[in-house]
């Protein structure tokens, strides 16, 4: 972030349609920087004080993953997702709100937006997606890596979201799934994405997108939390990770940190689901590809 740039201490509230109403396409681009005064202005304060709302720690981590990265900036978001997990401890009721990552898009970290998300490719301008800075779970810079890690964590353990952050595709399509809120759904397809990506298998985004097209089609069917039933969270271990925040140390850079001790997915239902899928893989047709000349140019996922 420029040094003339004031950082504000806490993050807030911001209004999507206020923060709409300020995405210039030389805020897109980049060229210019949002109107933080009058962004700052028109935001409501979060409910309490606790430390877990600084913007400082974020910031750091942000800066760090564009200096790890700095010219593969899709690969920060295996290193990013579960680092900013930990840092913005929430329940996903909080991080339902989308008040709180425009606010963070759109006045703590527009640079790192446009960083990670500006278009490239023949067609493109330069300038980032709207949907970036204030869009669904599923597409916004930031929301989406924290969802991510929540939604494939396995209690504590962020492996399986490193592991499913590292497929681009996985981001821009699983992500986008219901039946992904069933953990056991959820590592069953991060377990077999590991087993793909090790296994070095060639188009491991259309593999993925294929899998999920078909563990979602077959979920419309299938019951999965009736074939594999899941234990529920232990709200109890999550609200004491949250209240941990004022007292935790800085995430650590070099191994993943510890997520919420609310108890691990039930092994047997993620072994039969996993199963299940394989045979799902084995079976799901990928698509064709279009010729790169028709493919429209996009931001990288």
């Amino acid at each position: 972030m420029s040094t003339n740039v004031q950082l504000p201490q806490r993050l807030a509230l911001l209004p999507t349609t206020l923060a709409t109403a300020h995405l210039t396409l030389g805020v897109l681009t980049g060229r210019e920087q949002p109107a933080r005064v009058a962004l700052t202005r028109g935001c409501a304060a979060l409910p309490d004080a606790s430390c877990r709302w600084d913007t400082a720690p974020v910031r750091e981590i942000l800066d760090e993953a564009m200096r790890r990265f700095d010219t593969h900036p899709p690969q920060a978001d295996a290193w990013l997702a579960p680092r900013l997990h930990a840092t913005v401890r929430m329940t996903r009721s909080e991080a339902a709100d989308p008040r709180l990552w425009a606010f963070l898009a759109m006045v703590v970290a527009p640079d790192y937006v446009i960083w990670r998300h500006r278009s490239t490719g023949r067609r493109g301008d330069g300038a980032a997606q709207p949907t970036r800075f204030v869009g669904r779970k599923d597409l916004h810079a930031f929301a989406r890596l924290w969802w991510a890690a929540e939604l494939f964590r396995d209690g504590e353990d962020y492996r399986p979201a490193e592991i499913v952050c590292e497929v681009q595709d996985v981001l821009h399509g699983m992500m986008r799934l219901d039946v992904i809120t069933h953990r056991p759904t959820a590592l069953a397809l991060a377990r077999i994405i590991k087993e793909l990506r090790d296994a070095g298998v060639s188009r491991l985004g259309d593999r993925t997108n294929a899998l999920s097209t078909a563990v979602n089609a077959a979920g419309s069917t299938l019951l999965y939390d009736v074939i594999a039933p899941d234990d529920l969270p232990d709200q109890e271990g999550l609200l004491a990770w949250i209240a941990a925040a004022d007292s935790a140390p800085a995430v650590p850079w070099d191994r993943l940190p510890d997520g919420p001790d609310d108890g691990c997915t039930p092994r047997d239902s993620v072994d039969t689901l996993v199963r299940l899928f394989e045979e799902f893989r084995d079976h799901a047709p990928l698509r064709e590809r279009r010729a790169s000349s028709d493919r429209p140019a996009a931001d990288a996922w």
